[in-house]
């Protein structure tokens, strides 16, 4: 918990709102009961995170009539109407997602296929919420960018059974060339502008990738 709190005062010099959580179920507590209602959002989105699914908030929000959900992985859509509602999902009042890495002096540390979700967390939607469990908190961006690659970006691809990417069978980065690539795009997320857009629920739990 020393480290999720020394974390917490980092990033909250960085201008990130920040609550820490001691478990998934808190950290769905703490989103539903203490984050969402100051909002006023009227729509909500989502980039795709294990830890984010783990802590059921999106299952929430599908079930809540009162807001404009914006699925941006509905498998009954074509790819280009994911791609269409992946574009929406910039203009939404609220965005949820996770982080890859997170340093211990305060910045985020993001890789993406696609770009989706770091261009929310970057720009766009009103408020963005990421849930982040304590194995995601590194010493400094040389770790972070060595999680990403060597754990975050193995464990994602071999979750994706219909993509073919070398490391899904050797375990480790190849840096291939496949146009199945899940690691184009990075992000460094330094500060939150404005302050406190970006808002993070710190967990206590080894959770995701």
């Amino acid at each position: 918990m020393d480290l999720l709190v020394k974390t917490k005062e980092q990033l909250e010099r960085n201008n990130f709102e920040v609550h820490i959580s001691e478990s998934s179920e808190a950290a769905y507590q703490t989103f539903v009961n203490e984050i969402l209602p100051t909002l006023n959002a009227k729509s909500v989105s989502y980039g795709d995170s294990k830890t984010m699914h783990e802590t059921r908030v999106l299952d929430y929000i599908k079930t809540c009539n009162s807001y404009e959900f914006i699925d941006t992985f509905n498998p009954e859509n074509a790819w280009r109407e994911q791609i269409l509602q992946r574009k929406k999902a910039l203009t939404a009042d609220l965005f949820l997602t996770g982080s890859n890495a997170i340093t211990e002096t305060g910045c985020l540390v993001n890789l993406d296929m696609i770009g989706n979700r770091i261009a929310a967390l970057t720009f766009g939607p009103r408020h963005v919420v990421l849930f982040v469990g304590r194995n995601k908190i590194v010493k400094d961006l040389e770790s972070a960018r060595k999680r990403v690659k060597d754990v975050a970006a193995i464990k994602n691809a071999q979750s994706h059974k219909n993509l073919n990417i070398p490391c899904q069978k050797t375990g480790k980065c190849m840096d291939c060339s496949s146009p199945h690539r899940i690691c184009n795009s990075w992000t460094i997320t330094e500060k939150s502008y404005p302050k406190n857009r970006i808002k993070i629920v710190l967990i206590n739990e080894d959770l995701g990738y």
